[in-house]
């Protein structure tokens, strides 16, 4: 059977999430923790919804309040307040006893400048994006936790949507409820928008292939290593 380019593209974006396994899991290994944002502080929020018009996309859509986990990192473990590229990770709770993972990373937040990573310092006046569209039944679209606006004193973060070049559209806010250098890590707070993705959202596929081993081998070398998170099976 010959091979298509399909086919082909496939196995080489597999063989570079091979690669990049190899690597997430030699400095898990050395780490022994998390090859990216190794340590953090892990925040207990209100994810509080916002009016807004209705998208069709059922995460985006919902309109009950809900209790989440917040963990907030920096990428390559620098110590403050010497500036790297932020993380913000949202593990929400969903219907059936299942958990849906938001991952954003500090960028900028117009539309060119929303898929480039930029290192920040300051966790609460940062803006956060998804850099790359998810793919959902409406197009690809952006996700964002934008900067409280300093006009109303307000200090939740603003979670937005918006196409890959419109404008941001809130949808809900997300209210820490204590303060971030106070809080500890919690090393079993394992995230993963692959695995537990949210209802509505999904991350394009070549990305998913790509990332995947990474995180995967990150995850058993970093256990195997003496960290205490557990390690997920492959799925």
């Amino acid at each position: 059977m010959i091979s298509t380019r399909d086919d082909a593209v496939d196995r080489g974006i597999r063989r570079v999430g091979s690669a990049l396994g190899n690597v997430f899991g030699t400095v898990a290994a050395v780490r022994r923790a998390r090859a990216l944002h190794p340590r953090g502080a892990v925040v207990p929020a209100t994810l509080r919804r916002l009016p807004h018009p209705p998208t069709g996309i059922a995460w985006l859509d919902e309109t009950e309040d809900a209790r989440v986990s917040v963990r907030l990192s920096r990428a390559a473990g620098l110590p403050a307040p010497l500036p790297d590229v932020l993380g913000l990770a949202i593990a929400v709770p969903l219907h059936g006893g299942r958990r849906g993972d938001l991952l954003l990373s500090t960028a900028g937040s117009r539309p060119l400048a929303r898929h480039l990573l930029l290192p920040r310092r300051d966790p609460l006046r940062s803006a956060y994006t998804c850099l790359v569209p998810y793919s959902s039944a409406v197009g690809p679209l952006m996700l964002a936790a934008l900067p409280p606006d300093s006009r109303d004193g307000g200090e939740a973060l603003r979670l937005a949507w918006a196409a890959p070049r419109a404008p941001w559209q809130p949808f809900a806010e997300l209210v820490l409820d204590g303060a971030v250098g106070a809080a500890a890590d919690d090393p079993a707070l394992d995230l993963d928008p692959v695995l537990n993705p949210l209802p509505g959202l999904g991350v394009p596929a070549a990305l998913a292939r790509l990332r995947e081993p990474a995180y995967a081998r990150s995850r058993r070398q970093r256990h195997a290593a003496g960290d205490a998170s557990p390690v997920e099976p492959a799925r």
